[in-house]
């Protein structure tokens, strides 16, 4: 191996998840955070949960409303 160009590597590195799982691994990198991991994400769980990225659920759901509120009439034609 050459010297001085390979990162440090760190063999008790540590991975947290929002979910507040903690998983201890190797990495170039001595702490890490996610948004998901294997422990809530729902193809590992089974279960349904919307992920929501910049209010883009929000945001679908009141353009929906906006719409379905929004009737229209057909025109009588002559």
């Amino acid at each position: 191996m050459k010297k001085n160009i390979h990162p440090k590597y760190y063999p008790k590195a540590t991975i947290r998840c929002s979910c507040g799982n903690i998983i201890k691994t190797g990495s170039t990198k001595p702490e890490m955070t996610v948004e998901i991991c294997s422990a809530c994400h729902p193809f590992y769980t089974g279960k349904e949960k919307i992920i929501d990225a910049a209010g883009r659920v929000e945001k679908f759901k009141k353009r929906l409303a906006k719409k379905s509120s929004l009737v229209k009439t057909p025109k009588n034609k002559k």
